[in-house]
């Protein structure tokens, strides 16, 4: 096939005619301190080479030994996707050769997996959706292999084997995704369950999180699946979908030219923006899988499996359903507020601290995770806590101050949590220190509000015509001239008086 016939943009017209099948192949870290099968540290970020023994470097005659925690954590992924745990599985050798492959094998599963037939639900454009998974196995990760970086880069690869015996999870979706933001929703529902049951940090930029792509097109109606391509190279959200998206077109755009599609492995290039050919699609018998003869056959007995689901969180579903329910939100802030468990966590810890839930959701969204985001924080990098916060909302709530003066109270309070001087400050007397509780007397207000009606006589006018959007501004010119320290309930029923409703 050409390439100019690959690059041909398609038209929205040929491209409503076809429908894409996407399914997805995720390898997650698991979240253990030592390897799968010894007990060399699972850390990143170390010294090259130096988290490395006989087993994870395939050495002659070191044996390898499961890592209980991983399996845990396994069986943990399996049960939050609603996934059968096998109560037999077993390890095989998956056998290639590649400089970041000391064994010349990785140990994986093959005939019989941990676990199988689950599904995840997703939403898109407002739409539920249910994703089946195939299944869900374990293996252990590569080395790394370094092309770049180095002096003589353009003639030698470097390998850091740190991260060769790594435990992973492989977790196979059914082909039900029909589109790229599909495939999206998938891997943020995904993500997000794995963070929720502590199985992975899911960093996608220290390799914990990967995702391979197995994507076809066929015409829309058609039930025969078309041939797939898979592509890898998938190391962020974006380029998923962006990936999806240009692969999805160039092969309408082959068909369209009269070509067929190769079931091929493809590469995502982020600088061209496309997929291109790595080398023809492996098949099963291609890695010549057998048992692994090191190992004995994995069993999961049903004990041990309620005992692991007897430490399973709430999952994402179940609390934003609860936070609607319980607390009163929208669907739309429980959706922010249960976006990762620590985010969740903080809420619940706010509204225990006798903050109102409506009250605390908005504080959380509108002044916390902006002024995070601005200091490039998470929430679990923040000393301001859950206790702190709720004061700082019952203040404003009880009007014993403003809103604008509460506002300002979390800046004063935000800015010592970043200089390392706000742990259990208490807000309440640095409110008083701040002279933020001053109140404006009500003669006070009450002349303010006269200075104002007197002012503006066309606006009066308005309002008594039945306008009340006018109401808005004189309540607005009177928090002016009293500095925004009156009590606005005050100023409210004041005004209300002297306009005479």
């Amino acid at each position: 096939m050409s390439r100019t016939a690959e690059d041909a943009r398609i038209s929205p017209e040929v491209l409503a005619r076809y429908e894409a099948v996407i399914g997805l192949e995720v390898h997650a870290q698991l979240k253990t301190a030592t390897k799968a099968f010894c007990a060399c540290r699972a850390s990143f970020g170390d010294p090259p080479n130096s988290n490395v023994c006989p087993v994870c470097l395939g050495l002659p005659g070191a044996l390898p030994v499961l890592n209980r925690g991983a399996v845990e954590k396994a069986i943990r992924a399996a049960l939050a996707l609603h996934c059968t745990v096998q109560e037999t599985s077993r390890f095989a050798r998956k056998n290639y050769f590649y400089p970041d492959l000391p064994k010349g094998y990785q140990i994986s599963m093959y005939e019989l997996p941990l676990a199988t037939g689950g599904w995840l639900d997703i939403e898109h454009n407002d739409v539920a959706k249910r994703i089946g998974i195939t299944r869900l196995h374990m293996e252990d990760d590569a080395a790394k292999a370094l092309h770049e970086g180095f002096p003589d880069s353009g003639e030698k690869t470097y390998v850091d084997f740190n991260r060769c015996g790594v435990p992973l999870i492989e977790i196979v979706s059914e082909p039900d995704m029909r589109n790229p933001a599909e495939a999206h929703a998938y891997l943020t529902a995904l993500k997000q369950t794995l963070e929720y049951t502590d199985v992975s940090d899911c960093d996608m930029e220290k390799g914990s999180l990967r995702c391979d792509a197995n994507v076809s097109v066929r015409l829309r109606g058609a039930e025969k699946f078309g041939t797939k391509a898979e592509v890898k190279n998938l190391n962020s959200f974006r380029y998923v979908q962006r990936a999806l998206e240009h692969e999805i077109e160039r092969q309408i755009a082959v068909l369209e030219s009269g070509g067929s599609i190769a079931q091929e492995t493809r590469l995502w290039n982020v600088a061209a923006g496309r997929t291109e050919p790595m080398r023809s699609k492996e098949f099963a018998h291609d890695y010549r899988y057998f048992p692994e003869p090191d190992l004995l056959p994995l069993r999961v007995s049903e004990a041990w499996k309620a005992e692991i689901t007897a430490t399973m969180p709430e999952l994402p579903d179940a609390k934003r359903t609860r936070f609607q329910s319980v607390h009163g939100l929208s669907n739309y802030d429980a959706e922010v507020l249960t976006a990762t468990r620590a985010l969740a966590n903080y809420f619940e810890a706010t509204v225990k601290a006798g903050a109102p839930a409506k009250a605390a959701a908005n504080w959380i969204q509108t002044e916390l995770l902006r002024r995070l985001n601005d200091a490039n924080a998470s929430i679990e990098e923040t000393s301001l806590s859950p206790d702190q916060l709720a004061r700082i909302i019952l203040l404003v709530e009880k009007q014993e101050i403003t809103a604008s003066s509460g506002k300002k109270l979390f800046e004063k309070v935000f800015a010592m949590v970043l200089a390392g001087t706000g742990m259990g400050v208490d807000v309440i007397s640095l409110a008083h220190a701040e002279g933020l509780t001053a109140k404006v007397g009500n003669a006070e207000i009450e002349k303010a509000a006269r200075e104002v009606i007197a002012k503006n006589p066309d606006n009066v006018a308005k309002f008594k015509s039945g306008n009340e959007g006018v109401f808005k501004f004189f309540v607005g010119q009177v928090m002016k001239a009293t500095r925004g320290q009156a009590n606005p309930q005050t100023v409210n029923d004041t005004l209300r008086r002297l306009l005479g409703t």
